[in-house]
């Protein structure tokens, strides 16, 4: 591991991820405060890290692996915590579903897709499902321990919030599959070309030898 401030931050932000885990799973006020100002921490480190990384040229191939990892753990662990908790119930628990199988889905395609030296690039909508995402998931994380606003509480925001990020995830999902199965169906494309070519003609020359 390459000790840099970026990849120091990332580590952290793994480190936090089973503390906001045992925190919402408590489901005390002083538990949700402290979750969230934790969430709220990883959620700046998420950007820091690859921020800090590219202005001070110091990226590695480390963070670039870690990185990812991170934000998935952090999402899913987060997202299963706050079902087991009862935080998210009934049809509540469908957006947390479709985020999950998404990350599963884009995870899959980019570990095969860099066998094939091909990389998905992040679109901006996938950069508002992010930051949707994060934001709902805060909310719900805080729960009943902000005042509510009238009848809105935390809580009915974050669900809000995660059918928007689970819509956004959708559709950028189904974005990340078609450029997947392209480059996919190109590979294939190619590789029967080469099981189906002809075999180079051997000649002869003047001297006999064949070439």
């Amino acid at each position: 591991m390459q000790a840099n401030l970026p990849n120091v931050l990332t580590v952290s932000r793994i480190l936090a991820t089973p503390v906001i885990c045992v925190l919402v799973y408590l489901g005390t006020p002083l538990g949700s405060w402290l979750g969230l100002a934790l969430w709220v921490y990883a959620c700046v480190t998420d950007f820091l890290d690859g921020y800090l990384a590219r202005t001070w040229q110091q990226q590695s191939s480390f963070g670039r692996m870690l990185d990812p990892i991170a934000d998935k753990l952090l999402v899913a662990s987060v997202l299963l915590v706050l079902v087991g908790g009862d935080r998210l119930v009934g049809a509540s628990i469908l957006p947390a579903a479709i985020i999950l199988c998404r990350e599963i889905l884009v995870s899959g395609l980019r570990e095969f897709l860099a066998q094939l030296q091909v990389s998905v690039p992040v679109t901006r909508l996938a950069k508002w499902k992010t930051a949707i995402q994060m934001v709902a998931i805060g909310f719900l994380v805080a729960g009943s321990a902000p005042p509510p606003l009238g009848p809105v509480t935390a809580a009915d925001v974050g669900v809000l919030g995660l059918w928007a990020a689970a819509l956004l995830t959708l559709i950028t999902g189904y974005d990340y599959l078609r450029a997947g199965l392209q480059h996919i169906a190109a590979e294939d494309s190619q590789v029967r070309a080469r099981a189906y070519a002809p075999p180079p003609i051997e000649r002869a020359d003047p001297a006999g030898e064949v070439r």
